[in-house]
């Protein structure tokens, strides 16, 4: 059982805040986590924040935790993993939440029988509202992979998928967010132009946007059915939607898909 497993985290920044928040959610105790940090200030406020232990030493980490995850910048990846003793890893397993880092990466620096999971959150795990995908190394067994999406359905909602797919999903959920946020800028925009306060409009744009991706998770009914149900004969929302479309707005947002999916694949090479 979760309740019952040690975690153990390498960085401490605002994605492992967000898993670890999921975690004691879900009732892991506080004294089953420990967080390693560099920095000093960032320790502390793990520290009193959430009750959880911490320490400055990644080796720490992973002695205390019977899961590890590893939440540092893909960029400190390799410097992170060498601080740690090939033997300290044995029976230990690793979730990596490090954009664009193979779990082949990871398990040629710990060892090859190292178990690994890879999983590609987002930036709504901040408020427990994340997609994830989830997807296992070599060595990982269909125990680990249960484990994982225990951990990451905490935070919202979680799927299995090849790894292969993970550049996909990248470049869908993970860089979706921002293109959500610019989707609900424009509509404040609009509501602004035509009249409506700042914060009305926003409050406005955000709730139709939560609202209707709501319908769409709750309902189980294609996104284009939901989409007919608001668009009556002569109406208001049949004359915005055939501005979206001679404008091109789906094959934009599935061109800003496939570049964001390029760029993960281009940085997972680098």
């Amino acid at each position: 059982m979760l309740k019952d497993k040690k975690i153990g985290f390498i960085g401490g920044g605002n994605m492992a805040e967000a898993i670890i928040k999921g975690l004691l959610t879900g009732g892991v105790p506080s004294c089953n986590i420990t967080a390693a940090e560099p920095i000093e200030q960032r320790k502390s406020y793990l520290s009193d924040h959430y009750g959880i232990g911490t320490t400055c030493n990644n080796s720490d980490a992973v002695l205390f935790g019977d899961i590890v995850i590893l939440a540092v910048k893909p960029q400190t990846c390799l410097e992170a993993l060498r601080t740690l003793e090939k033997k300290d890893t044995k029976g230990k397993l690793f979730i990596s939440i490090m954009a664009g880092v193979p779990t082949k990466t990871i398990e040629a620096e710990l060892s090859e029988s190292v178990r690994v999971i890879r999983v590609m959150p987002n930036t709504p795990a901040l408020v427990l509202e994340a997609a994830s995908a989830i997807s296992t190394g070599a060595n990982a067994t269909q125990d680990d992979l249960s484990l994982a999406l225990e951990i990451f359905k905490l935070l919202g909602t979680a799927d299995s998928v090849q790894e292969k797919l993970l550049d996909a999903v990248t470049g869908l959920s993970g860089s979706g967010p921002a293109y959500v946020f610019t989707f609900i800028e424009a509509l404040s925009d609009a509501g602004v132009k035509n009249g409506l306060p700042r914060d009305v409009a926003t409050r406005l744009a955000a709730q139709t946007v939560y609202g209707s991706a709501k319908m769409v998770l709750e309902t189980g009914e294609h996104a284009a059915q939901l989409k007919e149900k608001v668009t009556s004969p002569g109406g208001t929302t049949i004359a915005g939607m055939h501005v979206l479309e001679k404008e091109g707005f789906r094959g934009i947002v599935m061109t800003a898909v496939d570049a964001a999916t390029s760029r993960s694949t281009e940085l997972g090479k680098e």
